[in-house]
């Protein structure tokens, strides 16, 4: 990094750290994180004085030479994301995987060619400020997330709109169930292809069978992952690469594709117990379709972390219905808690709640209340950065310690 930081500045980069790093800038060209508000500090008065505000992404969107394909949404669309990249690459065609998900695009840039296609997660941090938007873009759904970093629902609604509203977009994809992606789609200007696993719509179901206008493209039996909002991703994923993509290649990724790291991941079965790590499941919509690909009430389901100014409300009587044990621990669960202790449906089913300081020490003190049939699954309903840098790096922890059980 060193030598990196200093080639930077041989060529008239400015590099700015340390405390109070975003006063006083009033460079021609800033390069945001999008981590940092563009609002933060002096960003908003030195893009006032004609300052460019711009980032990694957004200089990507403007060189990159060939078809890029966009997905956003406040859950799922990390598995969406890897969907459409797996059924390209089984289609034959050069993908190129990043943004959100994956290592950056920008470095690559030089070595794609017109016939590539690039598949991009983006957040709203990314998207907040972007100019240009992919030419399909992919909306998986809309819920409360991020109310930490956003002033409120709206602005967070606002910034995912970037990547359908800005010029280089033909085609939106999106959710007809979604009360929210559903209004994009009536204000969108271009073509819609909309998908449902609950009503008609462009892409839906009918007798067993995921059909695109119509025609039958994938088996419901066919799809490896479990849920309901897995059928939905793939139903993104096969409106996003119609005319790009060959049918049986759709049909071997769902046979064949086992899920995304720290996504319903099974991890391993002990004594007659089965661990899945679910880390990337920060928000309590994610519990709550991570909760769906399970029947009965034998679950015992870690929760908390990092608190995203989230209602946890929603997420208890899910619980309730499905564990008979919830593990709390994090900066949020007490957060947690006083929803579960809310919950009428949690004292009927007499779903047991308890409170461990830290997740490690979670992971540990399940399998002393697990039994032969029970599942545990890590499904934090919550972010990871009051313990770890981010959710691989929590999954990754919870692993080892799960692997490591004699």
């Amino acid at each position: 990094m060193e030598v990196l930081a200093e080639t930077l500045e041989e060529r008239g980069v400015r590099l700015v750290l340390g405390e109070n790093y975003l006063d006083s800038i009033d460079d021609d060209y800033i390069f945001r994180s999008p981590g940092i508000r563009p609002d933060k500090g002096s960003l908003s008065d030195a893009v006032a004085n004609g300052a460019v505000l711009t980032s990694e992404m957004e200089l990507f969107f403007e060189i990159c030479p060939c078809k890029i394909i966009g997905i956003t949404g406040s859950d799922g669309k990390t598995t969406t994301t890897t969907l459409i990249s797996e059924i390209l690459r089984e289609s034959g065609k050069k993908v190129w995987l990043g943004g959100n998900i994956g290592r950056p695009l920008l470095p690559d840039a030089d070595k794609m060619k017109e016939d590539d296609i690039c598949v991009v997660e983006l957040s709203s941090f990314q998207l907040m400020t972007m100019t240009r938007s992919p030419e399909r873009a992919v909306v998986t759904n809309i819920s409360p997330n991020h109310l930490d970093y956003h002033k409120d629902i709206n602005e967070y609604i606002d910034a995912k709109k970037n990547i359908y509203r800005n010029p280089g977009n033909v085609l939106l994809v999106t959710n007809a169930s979604n009360p929210h992606t559903a209004l994009m789609a009536e204000e969108h200007k271009g073509e819609n292809l909309l998908f449902s696993s609950k009503a008609d719509a462009d892409v839906c179901i009918a007798d067993g069978v995921i059909r695109l206008k119509g025609e039958p493209v994938l088996k419901i039996s066919d799809i490896r992952l479990p849920g309901v909002h897995n059928v939905e991703n793939y139903m993104a994923a096969i409106a996003a690469t119609r005319g790009l993509a060959d049918i049986k290649a759709i049909q071997k990724v769902a046979k064949t594709f086992g899920g995304v790291e720290h996504r319903l991941e099974f991890i391993r079965e002990l004594r007659g117990v089965k661990y899945y790590n679910s880390s990337i499941d920060s928000t309590p919509t994610r519990t709550i379709a991570a909760l769906g690909a399970f029947t009965g009430r034998s679950l015992i389901v870690l929760c908390g972390g990092y608190d995203k100014n989230l209602d946890y409300a929603p997420l208890a009587p899910e619980l309730a219905k499905k564990a008979k044990a919830v593990v709390l621990s994090g900066k949020c669960a007490p957060k947690i808690k006083a929803a579960l202790d809310g919950c009428e449906l949690i004292k009927t089913n007499g779903t047991k709640i308890y409170e461990i300081p830290d997740l490690l020490a979670a992971a540990s003190f399940v399998p002393t209340i697990a039994e032969r049939g029970d599942t545990v699954l890590l499904s934090p309903a919550a972010a990871s950065f009051d313990a770890f840098k981010n959710f691989e790096e929590r999954g990754r922890a919870f692993k080892q310690i799960i692997k490591g059980l004699k």
